[in-house]
């Protein structure tokens, strides 16, 4: 395998041999499927195939809706924002999964080996070439289908399908060079979420505004062609040189990506959400340089640490201010899907501040080092979620009074009685622990259910049903004393009984 047996002469300095790759990936591939039966990966492949066909066939026409509607319904404001919406978030996806990974044999054996690097990460290249190329020339097409005049021909949207598919290949580099080592990684993760907002922005502008400019034509094929060609040949040269700088990845990063896309995997072949929501709370905290900070002396001590780790998640906060404005996008939907975001909305600024809810229902030392009950404890947790909650519901139906299609009102009010609802929700999600993967499963006409994943995805969720009487008022969009003073009464009534319900004096676990 090496030389370094061999006699070197003096003054100059032993080279390893570097080994084929090709015959090791192949001794490491059948070795791991040597406990298949044959004909197994054939056998998983169509029947894989055959499901996309299946349900290809059923929802075809649902899915050319999507992509291109009967006429277009989207302005030219609404068309770049979703550019930017769309790639902005593609090229945040690529940046948090690496783009380029290992598979854990590989990472396991082969990153060490001496092997070339370059030809080792080559295939995760093209995998990830291929995907963001798919990506890419969707997103154009289902842009352009909702906003080119249908006049346009053929080649025109061909040429656009194309561009898309070449930008997705071009954040595919960036997001590699970036990942192997470049300063400006950081500063490009924040103009990407600033993309993103603006974009978002741009929507709500868009979905805000009486009579939209549509989009009257398109660019012509004598223009849309040296363009393309001149961004295939950007790529071409930009693929060269990240190719050529492979081998100068760093070892942890790529250790990182491959964690990721083996916790992704993990996540969905066992159907627990839990090793996803893990993952992304320790790398967060991991990145973060944190400083001694004295708790509140005047609040219950798990409220001040609440509100410390809600603090300290800043930018989070940010997002959900920004997210208080997207149920206006949602201004045309039937009533009860704007009702329904609204309580998801709360649902999700609860969670911001329950990571300390999923620390102590896994590991209750520090309730009893306290002294706490499981009682005292979910009441203090109750408090910083619920504010969050409440304001997030408050500023999200001002906008929509404002902006949607609420009449007036006093609908912030509404938003500050769904704040126990929000709370609520958001702590029995947090309470929960792994999937009960023990459970009997149910038998139905399109096969075998497992019940465990299905109970553990509503709790949490199911906690909503105490927003009964604000989903009416918002889905008929008129709202009336009595329905605000019920849904005062009920959400109090309901995170109280729950908290009586779920917990005890005498003991200290949390978990449900």
């Amino acid at each position: 395998m090496t030389r370094s047996s061999q006699q070197v002469p003096a003054g100059s300095s032993p080279r390893s041999a570097v080994v084929p790759l090709t015959p090791v990936r192949r001794w490491i591939s059948r070795t791991q499927s040597s406990h298949r039966e044959r004909g197994a990966t054939l056998s998983s492949l169509y029947i894989g195939a055959l499901s996309i066909a299946i349900i290809g066939g059923m929802l075809h026409r649902q899915v050319g809706a999507i992509f291109w509607p009967s006429a277009p319904d989207t302005s030219a404001l609404a068309a770049a924002s979703l550019v930017a919406v769309s790639y902005g978030l593609l090229l945040l996806a690529l940046r948090r999964l690496g783009p380029l990974a290992l598979s854990r044999p590989a990472a396991a054996w082969l990153l060490t080996a001496p092997i070339s690097r370059r030809r080792l990460l080559l295939p995760s290249l093209r995998l990830a070439g291929l995907f963001v190329v798919v990506i890419g020339g969707l997103g154009a097409l289902a842009i352009a289908g909702h906003a080119a005049p249908r006049a346009e021909a053929g080649d025109e949207v061909a040429l656009l399908v194309t561009g898309g598919a070449l930008v997705g290949l071009v954040l595919l580099l960036v997001a590699t060079a970036a990942q192997a080592g470049g300063r400006w990684a950081g500063a490009l993760d924040r103009l990407a979420g600033l993309v993103v907002a603006a974009g978002l922005g741009g929507l709500v502008t868009a979905a805000t505004l009486d009579e939209p400019a549509m989009v009257d034509r398109w660019l012509s094929v004598s223009t849309l062609l040296p363009l393309t060609g001149v961004a295939a040949l950007v790529v071409l040269i930009a693929l060269a040189l990240v190719i050529r700088g492979l081998a100068a990845t760093p070892n942890d990063r790529i250790l990182e990506a491959s964690r990721t896309a083996g916790t992704l995997f993990d996540t969905a072949f066992g159907m627990e959400p839990t090793f996803l929501t893990d993952m992304v709370e320790r790398r967060y905290w991991a990145r973060r340089r944190l400083r001694s900070t004295r708790l509140f002396p005047r609040l219950p001590v798990l409220v001040a640490q609440d509100l410390v780790l809600t603090l300290r998640r800043r930018s989070r906060l940010l997002w959900l201010a920004l997210g208080a404005l997207l149920p206006v996008l949602l201004s045309d939907a039937p009533g009860w899907v704007l009702g329904a975001a609204v309580l998801l909305g709360c649902l999700f600024a609860g969670l911001t501040a329950t990571g300390n809810v999923k620390t102590d229902a896994g590991n209750p030392v520090l309730l009893r080092l306290l002294g706490l009950s499981s009682r005292d404890a979910v009441r203090q947790r109750l408090w910083v979620p619920g504010v969050l909650a409440g304001l997030w519901a408050a500023l999200a139906l001002t906008a929509l009074d404002l902006l949607g299609p609420l009449s007036s009102g006093p609908w912030w009010a509404l938003g500050l009685t769904l704040a126990p609802v929000g709370a609520a929700a958001a702590v029995h999600r947090a309470r929960v622990g792994f999937v009960r993967n023990e459970l009997l499963p149910l038998d139905t006409p399109m096969g075998t259910l497992s019940t465990g994943p299905l109970l553990n995805s509503v709790m949490g969720p199911d906690m909503l049903l105490l927003g009964i009487p604000g989903w009416t008022a918002i889905g008929s969009g008129n709202l009336t004393p009595t329905l605000l003073l019920l849904q005062a009464v009920l959400g109090a009534l309901g995170a109280h009984l729950y908290l009586s319900g779920t917990t005890g004096d005498d003991r200290t676990e949390l978990s449900s």
